[in-house]
């Protein structure tokens, strides 16, 4: 049995009728189904892949996998996998890190001849960690038209199962390799209300454990590992139990993330403190002290009487000067 599938988001009115000659119609097979997609607009198409689990890819994606005139991955042999599964046989180019601007130019030229170019990472949603920007950046200087295709992500993933708080969250992806300028990093992380969500190498894991316990204190944290595959863990705890128990054990394996739990109310409002003066006389250069000490109030989250107080004082202190 064979369907068509209508790629209707991505055509338009440069939507070629026909694929590269000798190449037949653009296919893909899901669900014992042989599929044959629409023909694409040209463009470049960001296309999320499974970061485990085949069967987390979009039937969307898919498609345009199936019609682009080409995919541009990060590792080929990794990419090959997935669109062997799925019976798609469109062409592979090498496009990674250490791809300079000529390639970039390259890519950037077929486009502008019509063609349709889909780019993925080895696993999860690219530009995440990955160095697609570059291209993305470019095509967008030259006005061609990029479109994104949502879909896995670790970084999200294992968010929603850390059991912290994901109103607010910073992603910093890999921290430095080595411990000096890990810790530097960390520290300049420890201030921000949000959950921390890095990305980490097997071998790193307990040491990088261990400086975070030293440098951010006692946090909940969480580990998460080879998310939607057969053996993935995820393992909760503040961060000296981790890193201790990390550091017990022999070298864990596969892909991992790690969560942090911002820093607790007191912590962030000892901070908060620390800076109060700074923000309100940058306010009352340009404000009353009523007005200062209220929009400070509203940013800080610190008692208003408190924060009028403070600004009554920095007010009447001489030029120059501190207040008593």
């Amino acid at each position: 049995m064979s369907v068509t599938i209508d790629n209707r988001t991505a055509r338009g009115p440069r939507a070629r009728a026909a694929r590269e000659p000798g190449r037949g119609p653009a296919t893909f097979t899901a669900f014992g189904l042989a599929a044959e997609a629409a023909p694409l607009a040209p463009g470049l198409y960001v296309v999320a892949t499974p970061i485990g689990n085949l069967g987390d890819v979009s039937i969307r994606a898919l498609q345009v996998l199936a019609a682009a005139d080409a995919v541009l991955a990060e590792d080929t042999r990794v990419t090959r996998h997935l669109l062997a599964h799925y019976g798609i046989t469109t062409p592979l180019v090498s496009y990674h890190e250490h791809s300079n601007a000529a390639v970039r130019e390259r890519m950037i030229a077929r486009i502008g001849d019509g063609q349709a170019l889909a780019l993925v990472s080895d696993a999860g949603t690219p530009l995440v960690s990955d160095p697609g920007y570059r291209l993305v950046e470019t095509a967008v200087a030259a006005g061609l038209p990029v479109v994104p295709l949502p879909g896995a992500s670790a970084a999200l993933a294992a968010l929603v199962v850390s059991g912290l708080p994901t109103d607010r969250f910073f992603f910093e992806g890999f921290l430095p390799a080595k411990a000096g300028p890990r810790r530097a990093r960390l520290a300049a992380l420890a201030g921000i209300p949000g959950t921390l969500v890095l990305y980490e190498a097997p071998h790193r894991l307990a040491d990088s454990l261990a400086d975070m316990a030293a440098v951010l204190g006692p946090r909940n944290a969480a580990v998460a590992r080879e998310l939607t595959k057969l053996f993935e863990t995820v393992r909760r705890g503040s961060l000296p139990d981790l890193a201790a128990a990390y550091g017990a054990e022999p070298q864990p394996k596969g892909e991992i993330v790690v969560l942090v739990a911002p820093a607790g109310e007191a912590v962030r409002e000892e901070e908060v403190r620390a800076t109060l003066d700074d923000k309100l006389r940058e306010a009352l250069a340009s404000h009353t002290v009523k007005d200062a000490a209220a929009l400070v109030a509203i940013e800080s989250g610190l008692p208003k009487r408190e924060v009028y107080a403070r600004a009554l004082e920095l007010s009447r202190a001489p030029a120059g000067g501190e207040p008593g």
